[in-house]
């Protein structure tokens, strides 16, 4: 390439300028130095750039045409610079979060990422076998954002993030859904579809155990499911405020709590043990700061 980069940036800079003279003053060089420039890129590239018959150059068709591509050549040159300076301070290329939340509930907290660390690319898991914390504790996510567990192993830390509202859901035309208060022998009685990745653990879910189980590795089959009358299913209230709106959906009033959400924690996972890099430590630190919540049947946010 006999041409350089400095050669690009005077050629846009004199056509953002309007003159050799303004590109000498916005750049901190000599008149001639610019003039000089432009020649050697008019010689490196065979072609005129300018037509110099007036007393402000103005482009040629040839430089017409070509400034867009020393517009994206110096895009690029800074998008390269950038990326190794990501990499030279340290950051990995790639980070895996494992999310089994409601998406929504952390955009803000990736779009702030985004940001801040543009050439980290994120891979978003779901646990489709086991849980979060398992898919931290192996390594496969350096963090993971999970409904909160009796008892995590002893390689994991964690903190809550919040609290989120699970409800007991089914279709309109299901039996359970024309009653007006629920018992738990009424949900013992029905199918229930659950969440296989932890059906038997969130607190509380020993009242919830019937006689008969269908489970699913997400809760967008759960979802599908209980669409379909399969049964009754407990599920974020955020993933399934719409087909609540829509009347899709039924949310079923246990009698045993009339007046009180079924509230679960949301915590952040990641290895106690090794290193992290500071985009690592930046994403946790911005989760920690991140509340999520929602607003519970008192109106009050669920809070942690």
């Amino acid at each position: 390439m006999p041409f350089s980069m400095d050669q690009l940036q005077v050629f846009t800079v004199v056509v953002e300028t309007g003159s050799f003279s303004a590109a000498a003053r916005h750049l901190g060089k000599t008149q001639s130095t610019i003039s000089s420039a432009i020649a050697n890129l008019e010689i490196d590239l065979g072609v005129a750039l300018f037509d110099r018959t007036s007393r402000n150059p103005a482009l040629t068709q040839a430089g017409r045409t070509l400034l867009t591509e020393a517009h994206a050549v110096l895009e690029r040159c800074l998008s390269l610079e950038a990326h190794a300076a990501s990499l030279a301070d340290a950051n990995p290329v790639e980070l895996t979060l494992a999310i089994e939340i409601p998406y929504n509930t952390v955009m803000p907290v990736l779009v702030d990422f985004e940001r801040e660390f543009p050439y980290v690319d994120l891979t978003i898991r779901n646990p489709t076998y086991g849980d979060v914390s398992d898919l931290v504790k192996r390594g496969e996510a350096n963090l993971g954002v999970a409904f909160a567990q009796p008892g995590y192993p002893p390689e994991l830390t964690f903190v809550q993030l919040g609290k989120l509202i699970m409800a007991h859901v089914t279709h309109p035309a299901h039996p359970l859904a024309s009653l007006d208060a629920v018992t738990f022998a009424d949900l013992h009685a029905h199918r229930r579809l659950a969440f296989s990745a932890h059906a038997d653990k969130l607190p509380t879910t020993e009242y919830l155990r019937a006689t008969r189980t269908w489970q699913a590795e997400s809760y967008l089959a759960l979802m599908e499911m209980v669409s379909n009358g399969l049964g009754w299913a407990t599920l974020p209230r955020q993933l399934i405020r719409e087909a609540l709106a829509k009347g899709e959906l039924v949310e079923l009033q246990l009698a045993a709590y009339p007046y009180t959400d079924w509230l679960v924690g949301v915590d952040l996972l990641w290895r106690a043990a090794g290193q992290c890099s500071r985009a690592e430590r930046w994403l946790r630190q911005r989760f920690q700061q991140h509340m999520i919540f929602e607003v519970g049947a008192g109106g009050q946010k669920t809070v942690r």
